[in-house]
């Protein structure tokens, strides 16, 4: 027990990165390359992946395991792109359960990825990968997300579609895979009505799975030819924007304890 505190005390905090997790495969296996990303830039800090749902291993199980080993201050990063039901209610109820059961056991939410600037600009910048033009006037853009039931989570996605309209000219809106409106049809009626002849989806998802694919499948069946963005997925930029997320939890710390 004396060389787990020794170890602790000597080393900066956990970072523990959670992600929503899912039924397909491929989601978990990107997340787990963005953390090996986020890994190779903190040689000093233990960096550890976890999931809210559906793919292992389970964040309470993991928190479980870090105090075992003796941590008593963990920072759990949320691999969240909006500060929905998973990141207001969600993540705050499973750490407030752990933290009652596990003494001594400090844990600090940092703030979710997005909408952070550099997380838009790969967004759009995987639109230009798939050929679109987004110098075309004619191009109308659907801004794909998950949708929420909480209306400022879906405001902010549709900010930054009016953000990429002012900056280049394009069409842009936001739809969404569940939950809320506009959907595909309705989405793409919108930018038809405006005068969009030419369509592309961006993806403001981080990893694939089942929803991207909802909307990539809604989307060809009207628009066969419409150009689909890959997810955001493990890339460097993203690795970074979870290292200032943690940094930036270390340096104004909330504890998560239940009062």
């Amino acid at each position: 027990m004396r060389a787990h505190t020794t170890v602790t005390t000597q080393c900066p905090p956990p970072l523990v990165a959670v992600a929503h997790g899912s039924r397909d495969p491929r989601s978990a296996t990107t997340v787990r390359a963005l953390v090996e990303l986020v890994r190779a830039g903190m040689p000093h800090v233990l960096v550890r992946t976890a999931f809210l749902d559906l793919s292992d291993p389970p964040l309470p199980d993991l928190l479980i395991e870090l105090h075992a080993e003796g941590h008593r201050h963990v920072v759990v990063v949320p691999l969240l792109l909006g500060d929905a039901y998973h990141a207001r209610v969600d993540l705050p109820g499973i750490v407030a359960r752990l933290t009652d059961r596990l003494p001594h056991l400090q844990v600090t939410v940092s703030d979710v990825l997005g909408p952070d600037p550099v997380l838009g600009e790969l967004a759009l910048r995987r639109v230009r990968e798939t050929g679109a033009d987004v110098t075309d006037p004619r191009l109308g853009v659907l801004v794909a997300a998950v949708g929420s039931s909480h209306a400022p989570a879906n405001a902010a996605v549709g900010r930054l579609a009016e953000s990429w309209e002012e900056r280049h000219g394009f069409m842009a809106t936001p739809v969404f895979a569940s939950s809320t409106q506009p959907d595909v049809p309705a989405a793409l009626a919108a930018l038809r009505a405006r005068g969009a002849r030419r369509f592309a989806v961006a993806s403001w998802f981080l990893a694939p799975g089942i929803l991207p694919d909802r909307v990539r499948d809604a989307v060809r069946a009207s628009v066969p030819d419409a150009r689909i963005a890959a997810p955001l997925g493990a890339e460097p930029t993203i690795a970074e924007v979870i290292r200032r997320r943690y940094s930036t939890a270390l340096a104004t710390p909330r504890d998560h304890r239940p009062t």
